[in-house]
């Protein structure tokens, strides 16, 4: 692939804009004042096409901030439904965000471009528009970080900051990122037009999705049904992967669920710091829907939301639709298991799985729980126990409940000595899988602070520090330190 030094000279495909029009508006960004790159992911630009000394062109600048138009993109927003915290929303849609098309990256698959806070659409339902420096230096570099810990998810390819000012809670100041994914096709786009009675309209959509992500299916009698298979198994695994690594998605509404099973929308979430099966991370959510340990019921419910909303394209039959249907939902509970089974058995550092050592992993959780112990450190320093019972490990010292840990500790080491793996392969093993650096809120509150002073040298830190969250980092030691006292309450809602 030649890389471009000019966003204009990307060969825009632009499927989705091809559909009829009641799936869309198009519309024009608002131009925002004073506007500056406040930080361009290099590496995304590169396999999009883009040359990374194309940051220098002050036209991709004001392409970026909505300020011109690129040329031979579609600029649309899209409408879609969905469920909120339980309940039906009719009407939804891209109601801050704004598409410029789709192009090719360097292996040919489809990348969708879209600019996040770039003024209102028609779906904008009084709302301004737009996105706040705090919430957009949130969502740029958690995409990044989920990407570099394998975990499928929306990227962003720009942060640019402007002097406008927004109201939400204070006056803060305009943002706008550019997000890219294979697509944001979410389950409320299908929820929209089947509860609205105008079920012609799910078969394009559908087969917009197929052709597009799911090339292989297109053509076949049951295509919707694999391709529906797909997503709900997607689904469940991308869930499991959040959990692995302590993240908790602060609002798995309907319409932030992506037909791709990637991680899409980044407002209040959190990682884990002490470790809480009941951890809810976004305070707006007063009952606890989206609670870290109920994340896969509502992964669960959510496809269920997804397959009603798509019986017609099953079978012409109601009541066999709904055979269908329930077949492909019950696939769900089984993928999740068997994901974070096997996840938990690479944290654990297990060469294989037996029988109790479901019960064995339990144990450590609520050891964990019941300490309120630190969630990514415990698990970076599981992988440095030995076998040999004469040494202490540091992990103890991590650890509030050290009887329980001990009567725990023997016989992990009596399990790890069962596998009869090198030692040394076995830690190399479990610091592949058990991150040392995520993206935890106080690092982020910090960025977010200095930005809005000015200084963005804290974005860029922590965007170089979350590309290898594997890897010991000496430099940057502090950066895996639980949060100060001061900082363990920071509260994130759904205006994050």
């Amino acid at each position: 692939m030649t890389l471009q030094n000019r966003i204009d000279d990307l060969p825009f495909e632009n499927h989705f804009a091809r559909l009829d029009k009641a799936y869309y508006s198009k519309v024009d960004p608002t131009p925002l004042d004073d506007v500056r790159l406040l930080h361009f992911n290099a590496r995304l630009a590169e396999e999009l096409g883009l040359a990374a000394t194309a940051a220098d062109d002050p036209a991709l600048l004001a392409a970026l901030a909505g300020n011109r138009k690129v040329e031979h993109g579609a600029y649309i927003a899209t409408v879609y439904a969905g469920h909120q915290f339980g309940s039906y929303v009719p009407q939804l849609g891209d109601g801050r965000a704004i598409m410029i098309g789709q192009v090719r990256d360097a292996r040919g698959e489809l990348r969708e471009l879209q600019l996040k806070g770039a003024g209102p659409t028609p779906y904008s339902r009084f709302a301004d528009g737009r996105a706040v420096l705090r919430s957009s230096i949130r969502e740029y570099l958690c995409g990044e970080a989920m990407h570099a810990l394998g975990i499928p998810t929306t990227r962003s390819l720009s942060l640019v900051a402007a002097s406008d000012p927004v109201r939400r809670e204070t006056l803060e100041h305009a943002a706008i990122i550019c997000r890219v994914a294979p697509s944001h096709m979410r389950f409320g786009h299908f929820e929209y037009f089947y509860l609205m009675q105008r079920h012609e309209m799910l078969r394009p959509l559908a087969d917009l999705v197929i052709a597009d992500h799911f090339p292989q299916l297109a053509g076949f009698d049951n295509r919707y049904a694999a391709w529906l298979t797909e997503v709900v198994e997607r689904t469940a695994r991308t869930i499991a992967q959040w959990q692995a690594v302590g993240f908790c998605h602060g609002v798995m509404n309907t319409d932030n669920m992506s037909v791709l099973g990637l991680t899409l929308d980044y407002g209040p979430y959190g990682f884990l710091d002490a470790f809480d099966a009941h951890h809810i991370c976004n305070h707006t959510d007063e009952d606890g829907r989206y609670a870290y340990d109920q994340q896969p019921m509502i992964g669960h419910w959510n496809c269920s939301r997804l397959l009603q909303a798509t019986l017609p394209l099953l079978h012409d039959d109601p009541d066999q639709a709904v055979e269908i249907a329930n077949g492909i939902l019950n696939r769900f509970p089984a993928a999740y298991t068997t994901r974070m089974m096997e996840l938990w058995r690479d944290k654990f550092g297990f060469a294989s799985m037996q029988e109790k050592d479901r019960d064995l992993i339990n144990r450590f959780l609520n050891l964990l729980d019941r300490g309120k112990n630190d969630f990514t450190r415990s698990f970076r320093a599981l992988g440095d126990v030995r076998i040999d019972s004469g040494t202490t490990p540091l992990l103890r010292d991590l650890i509030t409940d050290r009887e329980g840990f001990d009567a725990w500790l023997a016989e992990y080491r009596a399990r790890l000595q069962f596998d009869g793996e090198n030692e040394d392969a076995r830690r190399a093993r479990m610091h592949a899988v058990n991150p040392k650096y995520v993206l935890r809120n106080h690092l982020l509150q910090t960025a977010i602070e200095k930005a809005e002073a000015g200084d963005a040298s804290e974005v860029a830190r922590l965007f170089a520090l979350i590309q290898k969250p594997f890897e010991e980092q000496p430099e940057n030691e502090a950066y895996a330190a639980e949060p100060p006292p001061e900082a363990r309450h920071i509260s994130v809602s759904c205006s994050s």
